[in-house]
C-alpha cells in the first residue's frame, strides 16, 4: 500500500536521499521515494503501518533537515504555516547585534565590538550551523551547508566578517527564494491542469440534494451536475441533454454534446442544462482521480539526465571540498606568510562550488514540461518518458481510431441476405464495424444461438440451416470455405458464409482523419512512420498513399503486429501509437506507447503517453514539448556548469570575491528556476 506524505521545503537532494535511506529502514516501511517537484514522499508500507507513524516520520526529517514541514498528504488543504519574520527573527536579531557592533566600534573605537560580529555571526547562521551539526551526527560531512559554514567560518577567522555576514545573508535569501520559485511553480502547474473538484449535489435516502465530498460518492449513487459545475464521477446520463466543456481533460475547447444514455468522464464541466446522472465507478476509481495522480506523480519516473544530475551531485561535493583543502594547504605551505589569504581564496572557492542551480532546475524543468502537456491535453507518466520522446526515430501506428475517425459506414453488400445474416450476427459484438452493419441493416433478424466471438478473425453461430460464419476471408478459409471474390476492395470487408458455402461480403468504410494528413507528413520528415494494420492491402494501401506515402504492414493478427513491430529497425527509440483499447500488447512492448482515446481505462493502464483528445495532431505537440523539455534542461546544465567552472578558476587564483561566489551560487540557481519556468510563462510555451 503506498502512502503519500508532503515535505515541504525539502529541496537538497543530498537530504533527501538520506531521508530516503532512512525511512526504508523503518520495519513498516519497505521503500520511499520523493518526488522533488511535488514535494512528497512516496513511502511503500506494510499492514503493520501505525496510525501515529507521521510522528517518527517527522523526527526522522528534522533531525536530517531544518525548515521541512511534514504532514499526511490528506492534510495539505488544512496545513497552516508562520509567516517569514516568526520563522527567521533569530536571523533579523543577529543582523542587529552585528550593526551594534559596526557602531560601536565607529563612535568609539572600541575593541569590543569584535564579540559582537561573533554573536551576531551565529545567530544569523544558526540554522545552516544546526544542519552542519546533524550532518556531522550522522558521518555526513560533504554537503553544502558544510561548505557555506567551512567558507564563511574561514573568512571570519581571517578578518573579514562583512563578506561572511553577506555570504550567510544571501545565501539564506537565496534558499528562501528557491523555496518561493519551487512552491510558485508547483501552484502554478496546479492551476494549468485545475482538475480537482469541490463537492458533487447527491441525493440521499430521502429524496433530497445534498452536497458532498466526491470522494463518498458511491457506485449508483444518484447525481445532479447544474450549468458550471464539474462532473464529479465518471457515469451514465439518466435525465437530461447537455454540451460539456472538456478541456480540463483535452485541451479541446469545442463543446461535447451529450444526452440520456452517454457515458461521461469526470472533470468535463457541464455547460448547459441541469442533468441527472449516475454513478458508475466510486471517485478513486474515476478518470479525473487518476488522471490527478498521474500527474502529480509523473516526475517519480526519473530522466537519464535527473539520475545522471543526482550521481553527480553526490560525488562533485566530496572533490571540490578536497580541492579547496589543497588549494589552502599547498600554497600555504610554501608561503605561510599570506595564509589568510589562500583561506579566503579556498572559501569563496567552497561557496561557488554549491551545486544547488542543477540539483533544482533540472527536476524543475521536467516538472513544467509535464504540466504544460497536461494543459494540452497529453499526459506523462514520467519524465522519463517526456524525456525519451526527443530520442525517438520510429513510429509505428494504428489506423482505425488514430488516422481514421473510427465512424465506420458500409459501402457496399453482395444482397440484402448477406447484410441481414451479417448484422443477426454482429449485433452481439461492439466493435464499431459491427454496429455499422446493425445500423444498415432495417429489416428482421435471423434467430442465431452460440455465437462465439474469434479474435482477429470474426463472428461465428449456429442459424437455422447451420453455421454462420462473419469475418475475414482467413476466417472462412479455416473453415475450408471457399470465396469466389478473389479480390478485396478498398476498405474493410466483412465475408459471411451458411452452412459451408459462400454468401457475400460487405464492404465498409472508414475515413481519415484531417489531421493526420498534415501532421504525418511533418513527422515524416525526422521519422520513419510504419502504420500497421489488420486490413488488407488496398485499404491499406489507399490510406497509407492519402496520407502521404508512409510505409504500412497489412492483414495483421494482433499477435502480428507485435512481430511487425519488433522486426523494425531503430538506432535509437521506438515508439507505437494506439487507440489504448486492442493495441494494450504493442503499447507496453514499445519503448514509449502512446494512447489515443479520450482517458479510455486501458489507455490509462497500459500507456506511458495519453492523448486525451484523440487528435493525432496533438502528437506533434508532445514532441515539440519534449524537444522544448529537453532544450532548457540543456541550457541550464550548461550555464550552470560554465559559469561554476569559470569562478572556479578565478577563485583559485585569488580573482573572485566572495559576492562573486554567492552570486555563483544562488545567482546562477535563481537564473536556472526562471529558465525552467519559461516552458509555463515563455511566449512559445502558449504555442507549442
Amino acid at each position: 500500500m503506498i502512502k503519500k506524505i508532503v515535505m515541504e521545503n525539502l529541496i537538497c537532494t543530498g537530504c533527501t536521499a538520506k531521508i530516503e535511506k532512512a525511512l526504508a529502514e523503518l520495519p513498516y516501511i519497505q521503500s520511499a521515494s520523493f518526488n522533488m517537484a511535488n514535494q512528497t514522499m512516496l513511502i511503500d508500507v506494510t499492514e503493520d503501518y501505525p496510525e501515529n507513524a507521521i510522528h517518527e516520520i517527522r523526527k526522522i526529517v528534522n533531525s536530517i533537515e531544518t525548515g521541512v514541514f511534514t504532514y499526511p498528504y490528506e492534510k495539505r488543504h488544512l496545513t497552516i504555516h508562520k509567516s517569514f519574520f516568526r520563522l527567521n527573527w533569530l536571523i533579523f536579531a543577529g543582523i542587529g547585534i552585528f550593526l551594534l557592533g559596526r557602531i560601536l566600534e565607529n563612535l568609539f573605537n572600541l575593541v569590543v565590538s569584535n564579540p559582537f560580529y561573533w554573536i551576531g555571526y551565529f545567530m544569523i547562521a544558526h540554522k545552516i550551523g544546526l544542519k552542519t551539526l546533524k550532518g556531522m551526527r550522522r558521518k555526513d560531512f560533504f554537503n553544502e551547508n558544510t561548505l557555506m559554514m567551512i567558507a564563511t567560518l574561514a573568512a571570519m577567522a581571517v578578518g573579514h566578517p562583512y563578506e561572511a555576514m553577506l555570504v550567510i545573508l544571501f545565501y539564506s535569501v537565496g534558499e528562501h527564494l528557491q523555496h518561493k520559485a519551487v512552491h510558485q511553480s508547483k501552484q502554478e502547474i496546479s492551476s494549468l491542469i485545475d482538475l480537482h473538484i469541490e463537492y458533487a449535489n447527491i441525493l440521499d435516502e430521502d429524496g433530497n440534494w445534498i452536497i458532498k465530498d466526491p470522494a463518498s460518492i458511491k457506485k449508483n449513487d444518484r447525481i445532479l451536475v447544474k450549468n458550471g459545475e464539474k462532473i464529479p464521477v465518471d457515469g451514465i446520463i439518466e435525465a437530461g441533454r447537455t454540451s460539456l466543456n472538456t478541456s480540463a481533460l483535452t485541451g479541446e475547447s469545442k463543446p461535447q454534446s451529450v444526452k440520456e444514455g452517454d457515458y461521461v468522464l469526470s472533470g468535463n464541466i457541464n455547460v448547459g442544462n441541469v442533468i441527472e446522472m449516475r454513478a458508475a465507478k466510486e471517485y478513486q476509481e474515476s478518470t479525473i482521480a487518476r488522471i490527478i495522480d498521474l500527474i502529480e506523480n509523473a516526475t517519480n519516473k526519473k530522466s537519464r539526465t535527473e539520475a545522471f544530475i543526482t550521481r553527480f551531485a553526490k560525488y562533485y561535493t566530496p572533490v571540490v571540498t578536497i580541492l579547496a583543502i589543497f588549494m589552502f594547504a599547498i600554497p600555504s605551505y610554501f608561503d605561510p606568510a599570506n595564509m589568510d589569504d589562500y583561506i579566503l581564496r579556498a572559501a569563496t572557492f567552497l561557496v561557488i562550488s554549491c551545486p544547488c542551480a542543477l540539483v533544482l532546475s533540472v527536476p524543475l524543468s521536467y516538472y513544467a514540461g509535464i504540466g504544460s502537456s497536461a494543459r494540452k491535453g497529453i499526459l506523462f507518466k514520467g519524465s522519463n518518458f517526456l524525456d525519451m520522446m526527443h530520442e525517438v526515430d520510429v513510429i509505428g501506428i494504428d489506423k482505425t481510431g488514430t488516422l481514421t475517425h473510427g465512424n465506420f459506414i458500409v459501402d457496399g453488400y453482395t444482397n440484402l441476405q448477406t447484410l441481414g445474416l451479417a448484422a443477426s450476427l454482429e449485433k452481439y459484438s461492439n466493435h464499431p464495424i459491427a454496429q455499422s452493419i446493425v445500423d444498415t441493416y432495417q429489416g428482421s433478424y435471423t434467430e442465431v444461438e452460440s455465437v462465439e466471438e474469434i479474435p482477429g478473425y470474426g463472428l461465428k453461430a449456429m442459424g437455422p440451416n447451420g453455421e454462420v460464419l462473419v469475418g475475414s476471408r482467413k476466417l472462412l478459409k479455416k473453415s475450408n470455405i471457399s470465396v469466389t471474390d478473389e479480390r478485396d476492395t478498398a476498405g474493410s470487408n466483412v465475408f459471411v458464409s451458411e452452412n459451408g458455402s459462400y454468401i457475400g461480403r460487405i464492404v465498409v468504410k472508414d475515413q481519415i482523419k484531417d489531421s493526420a494528413k498534415t501532421v504525418l507528413r511533418k513527422l515524416m520528415r525526422k521519422h520513419r512512420i510504419v502504420m500497421l494494420t489488420g486490413d488488407n492491402q488496398d485499404t491499406a494501401s489507399e490510406v497509407a498513399y492519402e496520407i502521404g506515402g508512409i510505409d504500412y504492414k497489412h492483414s495483421l493478427l494482433p499477435e502480428d503486429k507485435i512481430i511487425e513491430f519488433e522486426n523494425l529497425k531503430s538506432k535509437k527509440r521506438k515508439m507505437y501509437v494506439g487507440d489504448g483499447i486492442n493495441d494494450a500488447p504493442l503499447l507496453k512492448t514499445a519503448d514509449i506507447g502512446v494512447a489515443m482515446g479520450n482517458g479510455s481505462e486501458l489507455a490509462i493502464d497500459v500507456a506511458d503517453v495519453i492523448i486525451m483528445d484523440d487528435d493525432i495532431e496533438t502528437l506533434q505537440k508532445a514532441f515539440k514539448i519534449s524537444h522544448k523539455t529537453r532544450s532548457i534542461v540543456y541550457q541550464n546544465i550548461i550555464l550552470s556548469l560554465g559559469v561554476k567552472f569559470s569562478f572556479l578558476v578565478l577563485a583559485s587564483l585569488g580573482m573572485a570575491t566572495m559576492l562573486m561566489a554567492i552570486f555563483a551560487d544562488v545567482g546562477i540557481t535563481l537564473i536556472a528556476v526562471a529558465n525552467a519556468l519559461r516552458l509555463i510563462y515563455g511566449k512559445r510555451a502558449k504555442t507549442l
